[in-house]
This record gives structure tokens, sequence and C-alpha cells, in this order.
């Protein structure tokens, strides 16, 4: 009798702690959502990829190839993730960022020659959708069983996102004299009217995260920003004749190399089959913000779990 009582709660201990393990699955209904709402605050680098500066080839568009490490910018990203499915969560995001480009860090003779250049304060809101494809999101375990090893605490996500944004942005150049003017107002093309300051914006990527205690995550994102404007850096179709200008800048910044063979009005300025596109690789910690506290809780409920319960 005493043997089967034994086995009983051997049994009985056996059932009770794999209930509480359920939690290590990645679709536990605890678990994930401990996660549902969360903040984020990150810093980064980006990358354009349009008509002006570039590698060492004619531009290759949608290319890694084409990107010129020395025009790299910065961003800085805060966003708050509202998750409301084991696989599925939504990001909305405001992002400030520069992008630059110039053509004397290409090794391309015909873009280095051209001698154009911008740089440009950039600010974007994006609302996007992740796909979390892979996580561990799991508690230690609550009984110290004998001959089983503790499990520690974990939480993992690697995920792939897309969605829509708006973005802002205002193209500048330096004039002879050191001063940075906006292009936009110059209308450098020749334009009866100046583009538009706002784009659509189509991001996509993949991104990674993982905890460093109960409430905090860190991970990156590296993410491809396709947009609908070819004149984030101010350059798009083709020369315009310098009579048409009014000032002495507008000129100046039309055309740089006026006067070299391949740069007279009707030339190609830039490539206006493809829109611009930029790159981020950005770092982000996150702040849960519907974390609880399971172990204080059956604290203040008289409860004393012997293991640890955090997540």
């Amino acid at each position: 009798m005493k043997i089967k009582i034994g086995v009983f709660s051997i049994i009985l201990m056996w059932f009770s702690t794999c209930v509480v393990a359920q939690h290590t699955n990645f679709n536990s209904q605890s678990n994930w959502s401990l996660n549902k709402k969360e903040l984020q605050i990150g810093l980064g680098a980006t990358q354009f990829n349009g008509d002006l500066g570039g590698s060492y080839t004619v531009g290759k568009d949608y290319s890694l190839k084409d990107i010129d490490w020395p025009s790299t910018g910065f961003a800085g990203w805060l966003g708050y993730r509202q998750r409301f499915h084991p696989y599925f969560a939504t990001t909305t995001s405001l992002c400030v960022f520069n992008l630059k480009g110039d053509d004397k860090y290409s090794q391309e003779p015909i873009r280095n020659s051209r001698d154009l250049h911008f740089r440009s304060l950039n600010i974007e809101v994006q609302q996007r959708l992740e796909f979390i494809f892979f996580a561990t999101e799991r508690f230690g375990s609550r009984f110290n069983l004998p001959g089983k090893k503790h499990n520690k605490n974990r939480n993992e996500q690697y995920y792939v996102f897309g969605g829509l944004g708006l973005c802002y942005f205002n193209p500048q150049a330096q004039f002879k004299d050191g001063t940075w003017m906006n292009l936009r107002p110059m209308k450098t093309e020749g334009q009866e009217k100046a583009y538009s300051p706002i784009t659509l914006t189509v991001p996509f990527g993949f991104g990674f995260r993982v905890g460093v205690g109960r409430v905090w995550r860190v991970g990156a994102e590296i993410a491809y920003v396709k947009t609908f404007s070819d004149y984030m850096d101010d350059v798009s179709t083709v020369y315009a004749d310098p009579a048409s200008f009014s000032t002495e800048a507008a000129e100046y910044f039309s055309n740089p190399a006026i006067g070299n063979p391949g740069f007279d009005p009707g030339y190609q300025r830039g490539d206006s089959k493809h829109k611009d596109a930029y790159y981020h690789l950005n770092l982000i910690v996150t702040r849960n913000l519907t974390f609880k506290d399971y172990g204080r809780q059956r604290s203040r409920n008289g409860i004393k779990p012997r293991g640890r319960y955090k997540v």
C-alpha cells in the first residue's frame, strides 16, 4: 500500500511538473501573453541606396554591392509593440535618421566626375506586422526533482516583418563657401513644381532578441526600406539648362561638373526608372510592460514555490 501511495505521489508530482513545463512551449498561452505590450528604444546605422554615391561600378539597384561605407548615417528609434498571437505581433514606430551620399567616394569614373552629394534628416512613422517563426519562452522549473537538472529561464525570438510607413525627407548640399542649403526649393532639375518631401515607404526585414532579465530584452534588426520617391537625394532625371536658374547656388547644385563631356543639359543626371531605398541596422532594447512576477504573486497569496519564476 505504501508503495502504491509512493508511486501515486511521484506520478502526481511528475504530472504537476509537466503542467508547469507547458509554460516552456512556444504556444503557451501564459508565456506569450506575458510579452503582449512592449516599449522599444533603438540606435543604429543607415545606408542610402539611390542615385548618389555608391561603389566602384555603375549603380546596382537593390544590391548590397552598391553600399557606400563612408556615407553611413545614424538612426534613433522608438517603438511600441503589441503581440496579439503566439506567432504574430504589430509594431508602431517613430524613427529619426540621416541619409548621405557623395559621388567623391565612388570609384566608378562617371559617377565620381558627376561630383554631386547630399545629406538629409528624415522622420519616418511605420506600422508593421511581424511573424515570429521561432521562439523559446519559458520559466525555470517549479520543482527541483532529484536527478533533474534545473531549467533556466529563457526568452528568445526570431522574426521577419513587413509593413507600411510615411517618411519626411529634406535633401541638402554644401555650397562653395561651406554653407549647407536646402535643395528642394531650388528645383535643380528644372522642374515646374518642387517634388513632395513626403513619401510612402515599404519596410521589410529580419530581427532577433534575447532576454537579459525579467523584463528587459536586447536584439538587432536589419531592414530594407523601399520608397516611392526618386528625389530623396534630389537626383532623378536629366541635367537642366543652367540659364533656367535664377541663383548661383541653384546653378551650381544642378551641375557641378558643367563643361565636362557628358554632363551637358539634357544628359542623364540620375536613373528615374528606380525609386530610392535605404537600409537600417538597429540595436534594440525592449522593456516588457505586461510582465507579471508570479513569484511575488504567490508569496502574497501565501504560496512558497521552490523554483524561480521569471520570464
